[in-house]
């Protein structure tokens, strides 16, 4: 669908077609948005172009209904989906009706895309659409399929509070290495939890006071509440599929002797960066959770699975559009089989700690379900209420389950689903 960069680009051009590039990876292929950005960005030279190319490529992808639906109503027959002038179209639209490009600049970066294709057309489109005074709503639309999965699991509400969420940037989140931190007092960001600051327009995260000292790192307070739920100690945890890194900093600040165990060396690499900046020790090993086996059982093991990851979608929306059913069907068996396997790791009376950054039952719920019932020498420990912020709420059953529109008020947080569980045999 796209071509290499051209030399000849004007300026503003090759950020429009490394976009439209990135666009093609997620929407025709299936990549993650962060997986098609460096190869799609690999021939700008600019900083400032690469974070362009995001900025437009994950617009569209938060907007992309709403985009289709202004195309629509302005073309007398339906672009194909994986058109190029329909995806020329989303690029210039974004710009020009969210990120508050001049229209003019919006369309002359976008031609050059469809040189020796339908420049007509989309010059047409595009200038019918400006001259009706063509508005994206407040609130993005949802993409049909996952609205109606959502709404099967959830409800009307968690649609719409995905949708509302999807409207603006998130918070900013940052978990610190001691509750303590002055910081957290001086700083004027809200704190939802002990050791927590939630910041807004925040700025480039490593101007922020405490960056250069390892103060503390960037975390979801969702994300954050696997490892809060473990608790202080002094015994021995394993971080499964730790990388990049925060819950094994928490585990390491809250005076547990951690082992990281990941299989990818380039995110290890991140993890050992960010314990190095935190000041923080832990013991990182570089292998498949499912075929490493700790010398001795721990005291407690942290799984945080992969996932489909469709609870994170404020910052990944691509997500939205790549996650299918069998994705959730290939992820879930994984997971049975890490859980499973990490069962194995946990002396009697220890936790087990299950998480995915998902919103899908077959990732959460029914996982757990299905392990208890296979897993009798594990029960549920149930999450306590004081334990979480206020707003949240565990579920009767014991564990808690994360959704949109929860926290709306103080900047919402991300989809996740949380088990803590006591090998009590």
């Amino acid at each position: 669908m796209t071509g290499p960069r051209r030399s000849t680009d004007a300026p503003g051009v090759p950020a429009r077609r490394a976009a439209l590039r990135v666009l093609d990876g997620v929407l025709r292929r299936g990549e993650a948005l962060e997986s098609a950005l460096g190869p799609a960005t690999r021939g700008l030279d600019r900083a400032d172009d690469r974070a362009l190319a995001h900025a437009i490529a994950a617009e569209v992808l938060r907007r992309l209904p709403d985009l289709d639906s202004l195309i629509d109503s302005a073309t007398r027959q339906p672009l194909p989906d994986d058109a190029k002038a329909r995806t020329a179209l989303r690029i210039a639209l974004v710009q020009a009706l969210s990120l508050g490009t001049p229209p003019h600049a919006a369309i002359a970066t976008v031609l050059p895309l469809v040189d020796g294709g339908p420049r007509k057309l989309v010059h047409g489109v595009f200038g019918t659409l400006m001259r009706g005074e063509a508005r994206l709503t407040d609130v993005p639309v949802l993409p049909d399929a996952v609205a109606s999965r959502w709404r099967a699991a959830w409800g009307a509400p968690a649609v719409a509070g995905a949708a509302r969420a999807i409207a603006a940037p998130p918070p900013l989140d940052l978990t610190f290495r001691d509750e303590a931190d002055a910081l957290l007092a001086e700083s004027g960001g809200a704190s939802l939890l002990p050791g927590h600051l939630r910041l807004t327009d925040a700025g480039p995260v490593t101007s922020l006071p405490g960056f250069d000292e390892g103060r503390w790192w960037v975390q979801d307070i969702a994300a954050s509440l696997p490892a809060r739920l473990i608790g202080r100690g002094t015994g021995r945890a394993i971080d499964l599929c730790a990388a990049p890194g925060g819950k094994t900093m928490q585990l390491a600040a809250a005076g547990w002797s951690t082992t990281a165990i990941d299989v990818s060396e380039s995110r290890l690499a991140r993890l050992r960066d960010n314990l190095a900046r935190t000041h923080l020790a832990a013991e990182v090993v570089a292998a498949d959770a499912l075929a490493w086996t700790p010398a001795a059982p721990a005291d407690a093991v942290l799984l945080d699975a992969p996932c489909s990851a469709t609870g994170i979608f404020r910052r990944h929306p691509d997500v939205l559009h790549r996650v299918r059913p069998g994705l959730v069907e290939d992820m879930a068996t994984l997971q049975a089989r890490l859980v499973d396997h990490a069962a194995a790791m946990v002396r009697p009376g220890g936790l087990l700690v299950y998480a995915t950054c998902s919103l899908e039952p077959a990732e959460g719920e029914a996982q757990i379900e299905r392990f208890l019932g296979g897993h009798p020498d594990f029960a549920i420990d149930p999450v306590l209420p004081d334990e979480l912020p206020e707003g949240l709420a565990p579920h009767p059953r014991g564990w808690l389950r994360t959704l949109p529109g929860i926290l709306a008020d103080e900047g919402g947080c991300d989809g996740f689903f949380i088990a803590r569980m006591m090998r009590v045999g």
